[in-house]
């Protein structure tokens, strides 16, 4: 856990089929002094999540808003367990709230002939396997954002799709923060452009990091997959945009 002015970033680190990962959901200290949750990590890691929240001097009770900024599983794996905990609204992307409420199916997702061909495969890795038999996460979405809202409490919501089709990222303007989700990856606080490996739509999500470097006075950046980049983020923005 670490917290960074309003921001406190939660380390969820697990491992995935024999690999070392680390997730990284966001809490936003908002002037009241509640939290809003921006992504929940992978199935199961709710209690973690606390954990890390009361490190901080908080709890999911603190919780008063959970922001999804897309529906891949390790953004939206443990948000029918928060919401249930806490009953927190669900606000996404008008045009992601589909894939989270169970309407369409993930876009990650083989389609359903693909899967039961995959399925068929005696040969078929366990840890691919139980990824597909896993029954999608469904939560409704209380609420649908657009491009360019401002919540109170200085949340900006930007519209980045690519990595999915109603990706967003939120600008904290009070401690100008901008936390990209999947918009964006780091490695040792070096900003870098979106996972090509993950995301069908490239093309439009380069057009979202331009889009992103039109920001004015970053200072702090977090990527969910890489973390915290603080030295010159603007400028590593502005070159990475380019």
């Amino acid at each position: 856990m670490h917290r960074v002015n309003d921001l406190i970033v939660l380390d969820l680190e697990t491992n995935v089929n024999g690999t070392h990962r680390v997730f990284r959901p966001s809490a936003v200290v908002m002037p009241d002094g509640t939290l809003t949750l921006i992504d929940t990590g992978l199935p199961g890691m709710a209690d973690l999540i606390d954990a890390q929240l009361r490190e901080a001097g908080f709890s999911l009770g603190d919780v008063t808003q959970v922001i999804v900024t897309h529906h891949d599983l390790d953004h939206i794996g443990s948000l029918d367990d928060i919401v249930g905990r806490t009953g927190a609204p669900v606000l996404a992307l008008e045009a992601e709230a589909p894939y989270i409420d169970g309407r369409k199916r993930s876009q990650k997702m083989p389609s359903e002939e693909e899967t039961a061909r995959l399925l068929a495969d005696p040969d078929l890795p366990e840890g691919r396997r139980a990824m597909l038999t896993r029954p999608p996460v469904k939560v409704p979405v209380t609420r649908t954002l657009h491009d360019g809202e401002e919540l109170p409490g200085g949340l900006r919501i930007i519209a980045t799709p690519g990595h999915t089709v109603g990706h967003a990222s939120v600008y904290v303007t009070g401690s100008h923060t901008l936390i990209t989700g999947d918009a964006l990856t780091a490695e040792d606080g070096i900003l870098k452009g979106p996972n090509a490996g993950a995301t069908p739509d490239m093309p439009t999500a380069l057009e979202s990091v331009r889009k992103l470097g039109g920001l004015e006075d970053v200072q702090t950046i977090l990527a969910y997959h890489g973390g915290l980049v603080t030295q010159d983020a603007a400028g590593q923005l502005r070159g990475l945009s380019s």
